[in-house]
Protein backbone atom coordinates (compact mmCIF):
# COMPACT_ATOMS: atom_id res chain seq x y z
CA UNK A 1 0.00 0.00 0.00
CA UNK A 2 1.80 3.55 -1.06
CA UNK A 3 0.31 5.48 1.70
CA UNK A 4 0.99 2.70 4.61
CA UNK A 5 2.37 4.15 8.02
CA UNK A 6 1.71 7.60 6.70
CA UNK A 7 -1.34 10.11 8.34
CA UNK A 8 -2.95 12.61 6.53
CA UNK A 9 -5.15 15.64 7.00
CA UNK A 10 -8.24 16.36 5.08
CA UNK A 11 -10.06 18.95 4.99
CA UNK A 12 -13.70 19.50 3.12
CA UNK A 13 -13.75 15.20 3.10
CA UNK A 14 -17.48 14.84 3.68
CA UNK A 15 -18.42 15.12 0.30
CA UNK A 16 -17.67 15.19 -3.07
CA UNK A 17 -13.36 14.67 -3.94
CA UNK A 18 -12.39 15.47 -0.24
CA UNK A 19 -14.80 12.05 0.30
CA UNK A 20 -13.05 10.34 -2.18
CA UNK A 21 -9.56 11.36 -1.61
CA UNK A 22 -10.47 9.57 2.19
CA UNK A 23 -11.24 6.93 0.84
CA UNK A 24 -8.56 6.68 -1.86
CA UNK A 25 -6.00 7.45 1.09
CA UNK A 26 -7.71 5.02 3.31
CA UNK A 27 -7.37 2.05 0.92
CA UNK A 28 -3.53 2.75 0.52
CA UNK A 29 -3.30 2.67 4.44
CA UNK A 30 -2.77 5.99 5.64
CA UNK A 31 -4.59 7.11 9.09
CA UNK A 32 -6.57 10.07 8.43
CA UNK A 33 -7.74 13.09 10.11
CA UNK A 34 -11.04 14.44 8.33
CA UNK A 35 -12.60 18.20 8.47
CA UNK A 36 -15.77 19.47 7.66
CA UNK A 37 -17.27 22.89 8.46
CA UNK A 38 -20.58 21.66 9.95
CA UNK A 39 -22.00 18.66 8.49
CA UNK A 40 -20.83 16.00 11.33
CA UNK A 41 -23.20 13.53 10.11
CA UNK A 42 -21.94 13.20 6.53
CA UNK A 43 -18.17 13.09 7.85
CA UNK A 44 -19.16 10.44 10.61
CA UNK A 45 -20.48 8.62 7.78
CA UNK A 46 -17.07 9.21 5.43
CA UNK A 47 -14.91 8.06 8.68
CA UNK A 48 -16.95 5.01 9.23
CA UNK A 49 -16.74 3.56 5.75
CA UNK A 50 -12.67 4.49 6.22
CA UNK A 51 -12.50 2.73 9.23
CA UNK A 52 -13.93 -0.08 7.60
CA UNK A 53 -10.90 -0.01 5.38
CA UNK A 54 -8.69 -0.51 8.52
CA UNK A 55 -7.04 2.40 9.24
CA UNK A 56 -7.41 5.01 12.08
CA UNK A 57 -9.62 7.53 11.49
CA UNK A 58 -10.72 11.05 13.70
CA UNK A 59 -12.80 13.53 12.70
CA UNK A 60 -12.75 17.01 13.24
CA UNK A 61 -15.27 19.82 12.83
CA UNK A 62 -14.38 23.72 12.09
CA UNK A 63 -14.02 26.49 10.18
CA UNK A 64 -10.42 26.05 8.44
CA UNK A 65 -10.76 30.37 8.07
CA UNK A 66 -10.78 30.75 11.55
CA UNK A 67 -6.77 30.18 12.64
CA UNK A 68 -7.24 29.56 16.04
CA UNK A 69 -9.85 26.69 15.30
CA UNK A 70 -7.57 25.60 12.27
CA UNK A 71 -4.56 25.46 14.97
CA UNK A 72 -7.00 23.11 17.95
CA UNK A 73 -7.86 20.88 15.03
CA UNK A 74 -4.34 19.87 13.94
CA UNK A 75 -3.38 20.05 17.56
CA UNK A 76 -6.72 17.48 17.85
CA UNK A 77 -5.18 15.33 15.02
CA UNK A 78 -1.83 15.16 16.08
CA UNK A 79 -3.30 14.09 19.77
CA UNK A 80 -5.36 11.57 18.25
CA UNK A 81 -2.96 10.11 15.79
CA UNK A 82 0.46 11.05 16.31
CA UNK A 83 1.56 13.14 13.58
CA UNK A 84 0.21 14.59 10.00
CA UNK A 85 2.57 13.39 6.98
CA UNK A 86 0.16 14.70 4.51
CA UNK A 87 -2.28 17.82 4.28
CA UNK A 88 -4.72 18.40 1.38
CA UNK A 89 -6.00 21.64 1.33
CA UNK A 90 -9.76 20.69 -0.51
CA UNK A 91 -12.26 23.31 0.70
CA UNK A 92 -12.88 25.87 -1.42
CA UNK A 93 -15.65 28.47 -2.50
CA UNK A 94 -16.85 29.43 -5.63
CA UNK A 95 -19.12 31.94 -6.47
CA UNK A 96 -19.39 33.72 -9.89
CA UNK A 97 -20.27 37.77 -10.01
CA UNK A 98 -19.59 40.25 -12.21
CA UNK A 99 -16.38 42.41 -11.00
CA UNK A 100 -18.58 45.11 -10.17
CA UNK A 101 -20.89 43.31 -8.36
CA UNK A 102 -18.32 41.85 -5.95
CA UNK A 103 -18.98 43.50 -2.33
CA UNK A 104 -15.84 43.65 -0.58
CA UNK A 105 -17.32 41.61 1.73
CA UNK A 106 -17.43 38.57 -0.38
CA UNK A 107 -14.00 39.38 -1.60
CA UNK A 108 -12.59 38.61 1.51
CA UNK A 109 -14.57 35.37 2.48
CA UNK A 110 -13.44 33.83 -0.40
CA UNK A 111 -10.08 35.01 0.14
CA UNK A 112 -10.31 33.76 3.89
CA UNK A 113 -11.56 30.55 2.69
CA UNK A 114 -9.58 29.44 -0.42
CA UNK A 115 -6.76 31.22 0.66
CA UNK A 116 -6.23 32.09 3.98
CA UNK A 117 -7.21 28.82 5.39
CA UNK A 118 -4.28 26.83 3.53
CA UNK A 119 -1.66 29.42 4.93
CA UNK A 120 -2.75 28.58 8.45
CA UNK A 121 -2.99 24.88 8.08
CA UNK A 122 0.08 24.52 6.31
CA UNK A 123 1.68 26.78 9.33
CA UNK A 124 0.08 24.65 11.64
CA UNK A 125 1.31 21.22 10.35
CA UNK A 126 4.72 22.53 9.14
CA UNK A 127 6.75 22.00 12.85
CA UNK A 128 5.98 18.51 13.16
CA UNK A 129 6.94 17.75 9.29
CA UNK A 130 9.79 19.72 9.72
CA UNK A 131 11.28 17.79 13.00
CA UNK A 132 10.70 14.56 10.82
CA UNK A 133 12.33 16.04 7.63
CA UNK A 134 9.35 14.72 5.68
CA UNK A 135 5.95 15.86 4.43
CA UNK A 136 3.69 16.31 1.31
CA UNK A 137 1.37 19.57 0.85
CA UNK A 138 -1.06 19.40 -1.44
CA UNK A 139 -3.75 22.23 -2.42
CA UNK A 140 -6.94 21.60 -4.61
CA UNK A 141 -6.73 24.07 -7.09
CA UNK A 142 -9.02 24.19 -10.50
CA UNK A 143 -9.34 25.93 -13.73
CA UNK A 144 -9.15 29.17 -11.80
CA UNK A 145 -5.78 28.46 -11.02
CA UNK A 146 -5.05 28.01 -14.65
CA UNK A 147 -6.72 30.90 -17.06
CA UNK A 148 -8.84 33.65 -15.94
CA UNK A 149 -12.77 33.93 -17.30
CA UNK A 150 -15.76 35.85 -16.71
CA UNK A 151 -17.18 36.70 -13.44
CA UNK A 152 -14.70 35.08 -11.36
CA UNK A 153 -12.46 38.00 -10.39
CA UNK A 154 -12.77 36.36 -6.75
CA UNK A 155 -11.99 33.24 -7.22
CA UNK A 156 -9.32 33.22 -9.69
CA UNK A 157 -7.64 35.69 -7.88
CA UNK A 158 -7.45 33.22 -4.35
CA UNK A 159 -6.49 30.30 -6.72
CA UNK A 160 -3.57 32.05 -8.28
CA UNK A 161 -2.54 33.10 -5.13
CA UNK A 162 -2.88 29.77 -3.58
CA UNK A 163 -0.44 28.45 -6.29
CA UNK A 164 1.94 31.01 -5.66
CA UNK A 165 1.52 29.84 -1.84
CA UNK A 166 2.64 26.35 -2.84
CA UNK A 167 5.51 27.33 -4.92
CA UNK A 168 6.78 29.27 -2.27
CA UNK A 169 6.28 26.94 0.25
CA UNK A 170 7.95 24.29 -1.87
CA UNK A 171 11.28 26.50 -2.26
CA UNK A 172 11.53 27.05 1.53
CA UNK A 173 10.62 23.95 2.68
CA UNK A 174 12.48 22.08 0.06
CA UNK A 175 15.34 21.65 2.45
CA UNK A 176 13.08 19.96 4.88
CA UNK A 177 12.22 17.22 2.58
CA UNK A 178 8.79 18.70 2.48
CA UNK A 179 6.96 18.98 -0.92
CA UNK A 180 4.63 21.38 -1.75
CA UNK A 181 2.32 20.83 -5.19
CA UNK A 182 -1.45 21.77 -6.55
CA UNK A 183 -3.98 19.62 -8.11
CA UNK A 184 -6.11 20.93 -10.68
CA UNK A 185 -9.23 19.89 -11.04
CA UNK A 186 -10.85 20.28 -14.67
CA UNK A 187 -14.79 19.83 -14.86
CA UNK A 188 -15.43 17.21 -12.55
CA UNK A 189 -18.67 14.79 -11.59
CA UNK A 190 -19.35 16.26 -8.18
CA UNK A 191 -22.86 17.16 -6.55
CA UNK A 192 -23.56 21.12 -6.82
CA UNK A 193 -24.98 22.38 -3.53
CA UNK A 194 -24.91 25.91 -4.77
CA UNK A 195 -25.84 26.05 -8.60
CA UNK A 196 -25.87 29.56 -8.77
CA UNK A 197 -21.72 29.06 -8.36
CA UNK A 198 -22.11 27.47 -11.55
CA UNK A 199 -24.23 29.70 -14.00
CA UNK A 200 -22.66 28.28 -16.91
CA UNK A 201 -25.13 25.11 -16.14
CA UNK A 202 -28.24 26.78 -16.61
CA UNK A 203 -28.12 26.42 -20.14
CA UNK A 204 -25.83 23.40 -20.86
CA UNK A 205 -26.84 20.26 -18.76
CA UNK A 206 -23.59 19.16 -17.10
CA UNK A 207 -21.88 16.25 -18.68
CA UNK A 208 -23.96 16.52 -21.66
CA UNK A 209 -21.88 16.22 -25.01
CA UNK A 210 -22.42 19.90 -25.74
CA UNK A 211 -20.51 20.78 -22.42
CA UNK A 212 -17.81 18.01 -23.02
CA UNK A 213 -17.30 19.17 -26.59
CA UNK A 214 -13.97 21.08 -26.12
CA UNK A 215 -12.63 18.57 -23.49
CA UNK A 216 -10.06 16.36 -26.03
CA UNK A 217 -11.10 13.14 -23.62
CA UNK A 218 -14.79 13.53 -24.03
CA UNK A 219 -15.80 13.30 -20.67
CA UNK A 220 -16.00 15.47 -17.67
CA UNK A 221 -13.52 14.01 -14.81
CA UNK A 222 -14.56 12.19 -12.26
CA UNK A 223 -13.46 12.61 -8.39
CA UNK A 224 -11.65 9.46 -8.51
CA UNK A 225 -9.68 10.83 -10.99
CA UNK A 226 -9.02 13.93 -8.97
CA UNK A 227 -8.33 11.44 -5.74
CA UNK A 228 -5.84 9.29 -8.01
CA UNK A 229 -3.52 12.94 -8.75
CA UNK A 230 -3.74 13.62 -4.69
CA UNK A 231 -2.50 10.51 -4.13
CA UNK A 232 0.56 10.42 -6.48
CA UNK A 233 1.78 13.52 -5.16
CA UNK A 234 0.91 12.42 -1.53
CA UNK A 235 3.07 8.70 -1.96
CA UNK A 236 6.49 8.57 -2.46
CA UNK A 237 5.94 8.29 -6.21
CA UNK A 238 6.44 11.84 -6.48
CA UNK A 239 9.26 11.96 -4.17
CA UNK A 240 11.19 14.77 -7.09
CA UNK A 241 8.48 17.03 -7.17
CA UNK A 242 8.05 19.71 -5.42
CA UNK A 243 6.10 23.69 -6.54
CA UNK A 244 4.60 21.82 -9.67
CA UNK A 245 0.77 21.32 -10.27
CA UNK A 246 -1.42 19.00 -12.36
CA UNK A 247 -3.80 19.82 -14.47
CA UNK A 248 -6.22 16.85 -14.38
CA UNK A 249 -8.85 18.57 -17.29
CA UNK A 250 -9.25 15.88 -19.69
CA UNK A 251 -6.52 18.03 -22.26
CA UNK A 252 -8.52 20.90 -21.98
CA UNK A 253 -5.79 23.22 -22.03
CA UNK A 254 -3.29 21.32 -23.98
CA UNK A 255 -0.47 24.12 -25.38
Amino acid sequence: MRLEGKTALITGASRNIGRQVALTFAREGADLVLNTRSSQEELESVAAQCRELGVNTCTVLGDVSDPERVSQMVQEGIDALGKIDVLVNNVAIRPHRPVLEVSNEEWHHVFATNLDSAFYLIKAVLPGMMERRAGSIIALGGQSAITGRPETATVTAAKSGLLGLMRAVAAEMAPYNIRANMVNPGSTDTQRANPDWYPEFQAVERGSAEHVKDIPLGRQGTVQDIANACLFYASDESAYITGDRMNVVGGRYIV
